[in-house]
């Protein structure tokens, strides 16, 4: 991938599909063109399910911020103070915390989805693999460029850039920058207001100076303002049957916010469910060609200022009303040796170090409804991380064209969860004792890669990844909630390949995948009698997980363009007890105790989609020898996912199938494109994830249909 290209169009001239190199890599990673995410309509986190196999993301309560799950390994954290398993990447810099990436999906030049155990080759270590984007870099020569998309209910989304050198040629730079505004879908009943507004603006500055040919240095720095309103939640289970909740329809949604909350946060008493986040951070990358290897420095500083209010019932009523307030920082160093590519033997060896500093306020209004509360409640805390690794990777060509495989990584993490204290004013204030969490693991790497033909590679390799454990720090009642939980360990086998059946017109990539996984971190449920179900962090101790997936690219006839993803994933608890949230929910309806039932879930089904289906078809074709225009579809189809485990009825997301079509005209040699677009062009009635708040149980909608134009201009 070319870092200097500025254009998304696809002309006739194309004949090679993309990422020719990573043919030949033993892995079963999905790369993503700049032009797939804009053709498809990805511009957050949470749209990358329509263009990747067995990957889920979802919101957290229907905000910016975001849990990922790939092949089934993922953790549930609605407090974000836990590392995800798996990182995003934003140019070879890893952030620890979801929420530091939002905003930033702009001027993307590619996109990578790799699954399974990471942190053998570069940055942490990980159980469930990384989603890695890269920017463009600034170019040689000036280029710049425009876009403006415009849709259903008022949404608007811009898009800038500026490139090319500065006074020599060799320093140059780029400056983008987005803005997302509108889109809201959502009305109250009640007053006729509107939800879901995007209000985000965003700038990304790069510096890149090349003192002499072998040297050089990246100046990064990015900015993001979000004050979006949030989606509201849809209740779907009431626990409290003598408060019956009004009739909504799938785009109508209600929400409260008391004076008294208002006060008590410091925000205007007309607010709606939104966020107000500034993120902000820089990096400098440098690199020397020594000749045999190249040195690699990558040194970040990222941070947070996250100020959040949700109705987390989708009620009229102050029952589980929630502001967060979460400032964050992150500075880390990465430092590798990378030997020269296609020798005998390749190698990188390198060191990873990260250091997080977090507080956290969490206010609850638990004012109306609530029997055993009935007051305004703020939990807050602290919490210092600190993580140090070591890796080395190497891969070695043997006779027969074959190639041994190798990795080995050692990782040290120390948390700290500090001053946790809950106020429920009014009534009494409660002091816990902190505490901490360890991990000292290794994990390694060890595969055979057979280069069968030019155009067929297969592999074979074993894997063993690990993931710091961590604690729960959401509305804390009692000491017990604070216990950390352990870290995971999976061991991951997989077999794959990689072929250009009929080269330039149809590949083929598959993997087949068996995962034993150790101490599964999960967000489950802690019943305080007298209180309610609260959440809390534990670990399955052992379950497994097998599937596989393919994707493949198909040019059958001239001018027709086929892409189609397939993941399939089954997973299954071996050893597992539990409290039944279900059960618990049911026994409060009727008798309107709080109790724990537990339930022993071996042999359940674990809590993921197991089939997943996204790909597109479209026909480019000339015209008036000026001209090309394409049209095109792009569909996404989801099975159902339970949300607890042994989750049926509401406490399972339904299956959906989405459904988006698009018509494109630009120049053959010109600045300019037009695009019309529809997404969900079927308007199904989709829901993305849920949970639980004190009384009621809740889903979070999908989008309806959006209809919209854009153009763009570059130059």
């Amino acid at each position: 991938m070319k870092s200097g290209s500025e254009t998304l169009t696809v002309t006739t001239a194309r004949r090679r599909f993309h990422f020719t190199a990573a043919q030949h890599e033993a892995d079963a990673t999905t790369h993503i063109t700049a032009e797939t995410l804009t053709r498809q309509g990805v511009v957050s986190l949470l749209d990358l399910p329509r263009v990747a196999p067995n990957l889920t993301v979802q919101s957290v309560n229907g905000t910016g911020t975001t849990n990922f799950f790939l092949r089934g390994i993922g953790l549930n954290d609605y407090t974000q103070n836990n590392m995800s398993s798996v990182l995003v990447y934003y140019d070879d810099v890893a952030y620890p915390l979801a929420r530091m990436a939002s905003g930033m999906m702009f001027d993307i030049a590619g996109a990578a989805v790799e699954p399974g155990p990471v942190g053998f080759a570069h940055g942490q270590a990980d159980t469930g693999g990384e989603v890695a984007f890269h920017t463009n870099d600034p170019t040689d020569d000036w280029h710049g460029g425009v876009s403006q998309d415009i849709a259903s209910y008022a949404r608007s989304r811009t898009n800038l850039f500026v490139s090319g050198p500065i006074v020599t040629d060799k320093l140059s730079f780029r400056i983008a920058g987005q803005t997302m505004q509108g889109g809201g879908w959502q009305t109250n009943p009640s007053n006729g207001a509107h939800l879901g507004d995007a209000n985000l603006g965003a700038l990304r500055a790069k510096l890149r100076w090349r003192p002499e040919e072998h040297t050089e240095i990246m100046l990064s720095g990015h900015w993001v303002q979000d004050d979006s309103e949030v989606v509201a939640a849809k209740p779907v289970v009431n626990f409290l049957p003598t408060r019956p909740y009004p009739a909504l329809t799938y785009q109508q949604a209600q929400w409260d916010y008391n004076t008294r909350l208002a006060r008590l946060i410091g925000r205007p008493t007309n607010l709606k469910p939104s966020e107000h986040n500034t993120m902000w951070g820089a990096d400098l990358k440098a690199s020397h060609d020594f000749g045999f290897a190249t040195l690699r420095s990558i040194s970040a500083f990222e941070t947070e200022r996250v100020g959040e209010y949700t109705d987390q019932d989708g009620t009229l009523w102050a029952t589980g009303d929630n502001y967060r307030n979460i400032v964050a920082n992150s500075f880390s160093q990465e430092l590798r040796l990378e030997s020269r590519k296609n020798r005998p033997l390749d190698w990188v060896i390198g060191a990873y170090y990260d250091r997080v500093r977090m507080t956290q306020q969490s206010f609850f209004d638990f004012t109306d409804y609530v029997p055993t509360r009935g007051y305004l409640q703020e939990t807050s805390f602290g919490q210092n991380q600190q993580t140090f690794s070591q890796f080395a990777h190497l891969a070695y060509k043997l006779p027969h064209r074959l190639t041994l495989i190798g990795g080995l990584t050692h990782e040290a993490d120390d948390r700290q969860l500090l001053n946790l204290r809950t106020v429920q004013f009014g009534r009494r204030s409660l002091q816990f004792q902190s505490t901490g969490s360890n991990m000292n693991q290794f994990a390694g790497t060890l595969g055979l890669q057979f280069q069968a033909t030019k155009d067929l590679m297969t592999y074979f390799k074993v894997s063993r990844g690990m993931k710091p454990g961590g604690m729960t720090a959401n509305n804390t009642v009692v000491q017990g909630q604070l216990d950390p939980f352990k870290p995971e360990t999976v061991l991951a086998y997989e077999l794959g390949f990689k072929a250009d059946l009929i080269p330039n017109r149809f590949r083929l990539n598959a993997a087949a995948f068996y995962y034993d996984y150790h101490d599964q971190q999960y967000l489950g449920t802690y019943v305080v009698p007298s209180y309610g179900p609260l959440g809390r962090f534990d670990n399955i101790p052992k379950s497994e997980i097998w599937g596989t997936e393919f994707n493949t690219e198909i040019n059958p006839i001239r001018h027709v363009y086929l892409t189609q993803n397939f993941g399939y994933l089954r997973s299954k608890y071996q050893r597992f007890q539990a409290i039944n949230a279900a059960a618990v929910n049911a026994q409060y309806a009727r008798t309107g105790i709080w109790a724990p039932i537990y339930t022993d879930y071996a042999g359940t089904e674990g809590m993921n989609p197991k089939l997943t289906l996204n790909g597109s078809g479209d026909y480019r074709i000339a015209f008036l020898k000026r001209y090309e225009g394409e049209a095109g579809i792009d569909w996404n189809f989801r099975s159902a996912q339970s949300m607890v485990p042994g989750g049926t009825g509401p406490y399972q997301l339904p299956a959906y199938f989405l459904l988006g079509a698009h018509l494109t005209v630009h120049p053959l040699k010109g600045p300019w494109t037009a695009t019309l677009y529809a997404s969900n062009i079927l308007n199904r009635e989709y829901f993305t994830t849920s949970s639980q708040s004190t009384t009621t149980y809740f889903r979070i909608p999908g989008p309806p249909r959006f209809i919209g134009g854009r153009i763009g201009l570059t130059y």
